[in-house]
């Protein structure tokens, strides 16, 4: 009750449509205006399984936020949560797409092409109708084509444009109001350079192994999962600042595979030579060879999930195995939790739940939140 007279303060417009208060449907009020929204939950009240449904206007002004939206349904303890920080999203959105709109003055465009015309329009890859925003597109002493998109308000040049990149780290952009594209560029190419030893490291596990996930890395991905045999694999989390360094290194898959790969590695860890590269270092002190893209099918290593007999499900692969060695089987962990749940033989000890393999009956536990 308590919890709906909170929800019934923040938004007064959204209204319980069950005795049950799984489903409620009315408006959300940001900046005097109204925006139809609809929300289902799940009976456990999980907002993290919502669905939510809204009108069309709604849905534009904020597509830009889904992600974070999204992240806020997942961390938020309950509905009334949500929808304060749906509010102040929705108000971040309204004031973002307003500043759009705001007229440029004559000097705005004319300062803003004298600056590419100095950068040079070689290296424009993209510059919208309005003139707000522009990609541009730089190389790195490698070879490796890099963009960085500048989204700019009507006070440029006496504010900085917004800088989106495709980077492991952030790019703060050191600005003052006699500055010019020219130095934000010049700034780009420099951190590109800082982040030259990351980038080598990364495309050389990329180019000699295979590698699981991520499916298509971006330039800010700092993880890999590496094949090292059928149903055996290493993630990696690499320090963009020291990437020759000892990453940390979580192995996935049975236990008396991967037990002799963790020895190895805490007995090795001291001959790390950061002179010789990440993937030399991690062959010399687990003591294997990585399979090559060169000489095996990336389907040697991708083997479907038992139980729902797909290799890819919402974005993530089978990284749970049968400890028995005579079966092996993979699964995704949401599968196996599921499956696990099902079964009337299993006991569960808070979040960790117990019960028999699909396959060979040995005795699996699997946690709901790994």
């Amino acid at each position: 009750m308590a919890g709906s007279r909170a929800l019934l303060r923040q938004c007064p417009l959204l209204l319980p449509q069950n005795r049950e208060g799984t489903a409620y449907e009315g408006f959300v009020t940001a900046q005097g205006r109204d925006f139809h929204i609809r929300i289902l939950l799940p009976i456990d009240f999980q907002l993290k399984n919502a669905r939510i449904e809204c009108s069309w206007h709604l849905k534009k002004t904020l597509h830009a936020y889904r992600r974070i939206l999204k992240q806020r349904l997942h961390s938020c303890p309950d509905l009334v949560s949500f929808m304060v920080e749906l509010k102040t999203v929705l108000e971040i959105a309204l004031r973002n797409t307003q500043e759009l709109h705001i007229p440029r003055p004559p000097e705005y465009y004319s300062c803003l092409v004298r600056d590419l015309e100095i950068l040079g329009w070689n290296k424009v890859a993209y510059v919208d109708t309005g003139l707000t925003t522009i990609k541009l597109k730089a190389e790195d002493s490698c070879g490796r084509q890099h963009l960085i998109t500048l989204k700019l308000n009507a006070k440029y040049p006496t504010e900085p444009p917004e800088c989106l990149v495709d980077f492991p780290v952030q790019f703060a952009v050191s600005w003052m109001p006699q500055n010019s594209i020219m130095d934000i560029y010049n700034q780009f190419r420099a951190a590109l350079e800082s982040l030259k030893e990351f980038w080598d490291a990364m495309d050389e596990i990329d180019r000699k192994t295979w590698v699981l996930e991520p499916e298509n890395p971006t330039r800010s991905a700092t993880t890999r999962r590496i094949a090292i045999g059928n149903n055996v694999s290493v993630n990696i989390e690499v320090d963009p600042w020291h990437p020759n360094m000892l990453p940390e290194c979580y192995f996935l898959g049975a236990d008396h595979v991967i037990n002799p790969l963790r020895i190895k590695l805490n007995n090795n860890m001291h001959s790390w030579d950061p002179e010789i590269g990440l993937l030399q270092n991690l062959k010399d002190l687990l003591e294997i060879d990585f399979p090559s893209c060169a000489v095996l099918e990336k389907s040697d290593f991708a083997k479907d999930c038992g139980i729902c007999y797909a290799y890819r499900l919402d974005g993530t692969t089978p990284d749970q195995v049968c400890d028995d060695p005579r079966c092996g089987q993979p699964f995704h962990q949401a599968c196996l939790y599921e499956w696990l749940q099902s079964l009337p033989s299993s006991r569960q000890s808070f979040n960790v739940i117990f019960g028999e393999c699909p396959y060979c009956n040995k005795v699996r536990k699997s946690n709901e939140n790994e």
